[in-house]
Parts: structure tokens; sequence; C-alpha cells
């Protein structure tokens, strides 16, 4: 990393949006930023962590916290301590209930958990998912935490339907957080 230069961790779950994170890593590097990646283990049964590493042109690292028996680093805390943001995109239902109820059962939870970094989460799922009560009530949880979303967007949805739950635009997640620099 250059001296200077901001450093995303960008947590990628297993939305069927996963694709649209090779895009935004892209983007996210031409904008000057670091960019690391961090994958829930169920991410990596939808797009190869080598996809990732190939785009950040740095290490993916995975859903488990005991992934690399040789590494005595202690994983979820470096990668807290160096991020100036963690962006979560796309963020499943399953991410968000799981960081609102304080689960630290993989790196990213563990990762966000230990971080005083800002947190942006974009959520991209079903709209019945994504309007749920007990989802709505975590978005809020975390909202009244200091955390921020980017709201998904109006589209079709992997389903085949018209509905909100799509991963917000490209552009707007790449102002969002260049609003935190």
């Amino acid at each position: 990393m250059k001296k200077g230069q901001k450093h995303i961790i960008l947590g990628v779950t297993a939305s069927i949006a996963i694709y649209k994170a090779c895009e935004l890593i892209r983007r996210l590097k031409d904008c000057g930023f670091t960019v690391t990646v961090v994958m829930t283990k169920e991410a990596q049964e939808l797009i190869r962590p080598v996809v990732f590493q190939t785009l950040s042109a740095g290490r993916v690292y995975g859903g488990g916290l005991f992934d690399d028996p040789d590494n005595w680093e202690i994983e979820h805390i470096s990668l807290a301590q160096s991020a100036d943001l963690i962006l979560i995109a796309p963020a499943t239902a399953n991410i968000i209930a799981k960081i609102a109820a304080g689960i630290c059962d993989d790196l990213l939870t563990c990762t966000v958990c230990a971080t005083k970094a800002d947190v942006l989460i974009a959520p991209a799922m079903n709209e019945n998912m994504y309007n749920n009560k007990i989802t709505q009530g975590n978005i809020r949880k975390l909202k009244s935490f200091g955390y921020k979303f980017i709201p998904p967007r109006k589209g079709k949805l992997a389903c085949g339907r018209e509905g909100t739950g799509c991963l917000a635009q490209l552009e707007d997640i790449i102002k969002e957080v260049k609003s935190f620099f």
C-alpha cells in the first residue's frame, strides 16, 4: 500500500449481486484506493477467490478464522486495524443480522466487530427479505450504532420479479465511499 493511500476492506457476501463486486474493485482502485477483499464462505461458492485476487492485486481472505494454520497473525485484528473503511457490498440479510446481533463466527464479522473504522453496508437481496420487519429492525439498530447504509434500488430481482433489493448503482457506492474521505 502506498503511503497516504486509503485502505478499504471490501466484505463480499453470497448475494447473486456478487458479480458486481468485481467491477466495484476496479472502480475503487481507479479512484486510488487500496482494496483488500474478505469473502464469506458462502460467497466463495458463487465466485472463486482467485477472481477477486486478480482484480484487487492482493490476497483475498476467506470466510474461516482458522483457514491458514501456518499463519500466526490474528487476521481479523490486523485487518480491522488496517482499514480506513469497511465496505460490505453486496450485503445479505444474513450478514446484516449477524452484525446486528454481535455474532462473530467468521472472518468478516470478527473484522467488523474489531474495527474502529467506519462501516458502510450496501444490501442486495430479495424484496421480501429486505422489507422483512426483522431485517428492517436490524438495519435501524445498526444505524443507531453509527453504521451507514446505501439503500438498494428497485429493479429486476434474481427471482425474476421487479422490486426493491437490487444492489445500489456502483456510481452511488463510489460516491458514498469518497464522502468518507
